[in-house]
């Protein structure tokens, strides 16, 4: 995970795909309305990126891909392949029009979706081509706009580099994992006649949104969920939390551009160490969690850490393939300032895991709603967050290094921490978005290397190895 920077970007034939903006739009306007609501997440997203936008400030709040395709490459075949893929996937041809004070949603039949091709050129010069991409999925994929995607492919004599962006109320990390070995294999169907690709039943994010948001409104302000959060925001001084170092913010400033931290924390061999001895606990998951507690303790001086952890909400088999934002988050409180080692955090953080991850099946903003004024929004980002993904189970992800694929990240603005740590085939691999500030980027590189230390430290000495 990255940004469009740092995932090798080297020179080449520029082409870029869109939906056909002006037949879309124009049969958008005509479509009745789809009754089927927008997510808690993406009614929160849109609101959120239109009131910064208000304030003067354009945010874009892209996710992405990009990777390798070796060899010579048909672009009417790669076309095909990716108007295949867009339809598999509802929530691509569906959108917003605002209605007073209300989104409405509006969803473009299957056989309305047409991708327009446009040779764009050579680009000999790899930083100017990176700014070149960055500049168009900022445009084409605006949260305020629609349709909000694009593909694009840099076509060399020896490979084409795809690269797929998207506005985040359409997808999650886990989306863009599951890209490039989908792209592949329709390729291969696409250039094959006797090939076939075996098809397995997509849900529909667009259906999610409907099911989630039908069973979150029927729980109200008394409801236990809402009761726990508002004691954990309470103890927050009724704010979600923020990374508990110091960020060296200004509380009276602008909101801050933000910066990328990203390496590989340790080898494979250390990570699958470290896995094996936090497994009694429940895993590397817990073990982050546990080393974090440990170091913003000692950095921050925080005597408990409290966080929002995030989790999937892809419960039934028929999501776990789909495209959309399935994703909740937990509170948790860690009290470290007496815990006598790296053990005893383990346990808190495993019975805090157990008790409180059934609190991420409610949206996040259908409960903050419901807390009123107990609760008091100051950013655009809800919270800071630590995430631990293994993606080793993902299907083509074993080829990840060789074809260079990348999740991409549009690291703009803002004044949370979200740190994602992604167990690779190669090893732990870390990356985040922070402050742009000179003391946050001395704290967060503080805190790589402390974390660092500690996943060694436990992979090579035991859970009882003294910090």
């Amino acid at each position: 995970m990255t940004d469009i920077q740092c995932s090798e970007v080297r020179p080449g034939l520029l082409v870029e795909w869109t939906l056909d903006a002006a037949a879309a739009v124009e049969t958008a306007t005509n479509l009745p309305e789809d009754s089927r609501p927008p997510s808690y997440a993406q009614e929160t997203h849109v609101r959120t990126v239109r009131s910064v936008r208000e304030n003067g400030l354009f945010m874009p709040t892209w996710l992405g891909t990009a990777f390798d395709m070796p060899g010579g490459v048909d672009l009417l075949v790669l076309q095909d392949a990716l108007r295949s893929w867009t339809l598999r996937h509802e929530t691509l041809r569906s959108g917003f029009r605002r209605v007073g004070d209300e989104l409405r949603r509006f969803t473009l039949d299957a056989d309305a979706v047409s991708l327009r091709r446009e040779v764009v050129g050579d680009f000999p010069d790899a930083e100017g081509l990176a700014q070149h991409l960055q500049h168009r999925f900022d445009a084409e994929t605006y949260a305020l706009s629609w349709p909000n995607f694009i593909y694009a492919a840099v076509v060399r004599d020896d490979c084409t580099t795809v690269y797929m962006a998207f506005d985040h109320s359409n997808v999650d990390s886990y989306s863009m994992q599951r890209i490039p070995a989908e792209i592949h294999e329709l390729c291969m169907v696409g250039g094959a006649e006797d090939r076939a690709v075996e098809e397995t039943p997509i849900g529909s994010y667009v259906d999610f949104c409907e099911v989630e948001r039908t069973d979150a409104d029927q729980i109200d302000a008394t409801h236990e969920v809402v009761a726990r959060w508002r004691g954990f925001i309470g103890r927050c001084d009724g704010k979600l939390p923020n990374f508990p170092v110091d960020l060296g913010l200004d509380p009276s400033g602008e909101l801050p551009t933000q910066q990328l931290l990203h390496e590989m924390i340790v080898g494979a061999d250390d990570a699958a160490a470290f896995e094996t001895s936090c497994r009694p606990f429940g895993g590397s998951m817990v073990g982050i969690l546990a080393a974090t507690s440990l170091v913003v303790h000692k950095i921050g001086g925080v005597p408990v850490y409290r966080t929002v952890v995030p989790f999937h909400t892809r419960a039934k088999p028929e999501w776990r393939g789909s495209v959309g934002w399935y994703v909740g988050g937990a509170p948790i409180e860690i009290p470290v300032a007496q815990a006598p080692g790296f053990r005893s955090v383990l346990e808190t953080v495993r019975t805090e895991l157990r008790a409180n991850r059934p609190l991420a099946r409610i949206p996040n903003a259908r409960v903050l709603r419901l807390l009123g004024s107990d609760f008091h929004k100051t950013s655009p980002d809800m919270y800071s967050f630590v995430s631990f993904v293994d993606a080793r189970g993902i299907h083509g992800s074993e080829r990840w290094a060789e074809l260079k694929a990348y999740g991409l990240l549009r690291v703009s603005y803002g004044d949370k921490v979200c740190a994602w740590f992604n167990r690779l085939h190669e090893g732990l691999y870390f990356a985040c978005r922070y402050p742009d500030t000179d003391i946050a980027r001395k704290n967060m590189r503080l805190y790589v290397e402390q974390m660092r230390q500690i996943i060694v430290s436990v992979a090579r000495n035991g859970l009882d190895a003294p910090f």
